[in-house]
């Protein structure tokens, strides 16, 4: 637990130091400690040292190993921040509390199904292809805000913000701004942006939401096969 306290206290003072620079967005910065990848041992000591919002890639990995660490952490928020097939759709409203990946009409139209039979209201996320990038999921931007618009109006679905990757290699800010205009235009106050590297400059940007991983799990263990 120590290790986890002196992890969690590092990332939040860049938290801390980068809103006093820049300016906190009005509903603050929430911390999402992203736990993909890592067993539930590894997870435990960042509960114990308070932290309660997480996010994970995999729907059969995260109904794997949370089941009892929320019996024990009841008070956990759990975000979906990977990839979500319409036939995990089920399960994925079943287990977590915000979906991070919503980015086409289909898989709308599944969760505001599933929701409505679980007869409960998960906020989403679009996530925004913002590089334009073939190999990332992800709505275009230029579709996002007729998207957004449509979620709400014809699905029925309860929209809380948007969220990018931006490409990798590149300086990450003139996409997170690009977000941030996206969402104004949109009418949605979340944004979900900014990694372990890069969350300073998407807080700069307005990040409501930013996902860490390695600064505070270290490097992930290799992807079996």
């Amino acid at each position: 637990m120590t290790d986890a306290r002196h992890r969690l206290d590092a990332v939040q003072a860049r938290i801390t130091a980068a809103q006093r620079r820049f300016g906190p967005p009005a509903a603050g910065v929430s911390l999402v400690a992203v736990s993909k990848t890592f067993p539930a041992a590894e997870i435990a000591p960042f509960l114990a040292a308070g932290q309660r919002v997480f996010g994970e890639n995999r729907v059969q990995e995260a109904k794997d190993k949370w089941p009892d660490l929320r019996a024990a952490y009841p008070d956990v928020q759990l975000h979906l921040i990977g990839p979500l097939q319409t036939n995990k759709a089920r399960e994925a409203v079943a287990l977590f509390d915000v979906i991070q990946t919503l980015d086409r009409d289909k898989l709308a139209i599944v969760l505001a199904a599933e929701m409505d039979r679980a007869g409960k209201r998960l906020p989403c996320f679009v996530q925004v292809n913002i590089g334009g990038e073939e190999q990332k999921s992800g709505i275009a931007p230029d579709e996002t805000v007729a998207f957004v618009a449509r979620c709400r109006a014809v699905h029925g679905l309860e929209i809380a913000g948007l969220m990018c990757i931006p490409p990798e290699g590149q300086p990450a800010g003139g996409y997170f701004a690009h977000l941030a205009m996206l969402a104004k235009e949109a009418g949605v106050s979340g944004l979900s942006m900014g990694m372990s590297g890069d969350f300073e400059t998407a807080i700069a940007m307005g990040a409501t939401h930013i996902r860490v991983g390695s600064a505070l799990f270290g490097h992930r263990p290799p992807v079996s096969a």
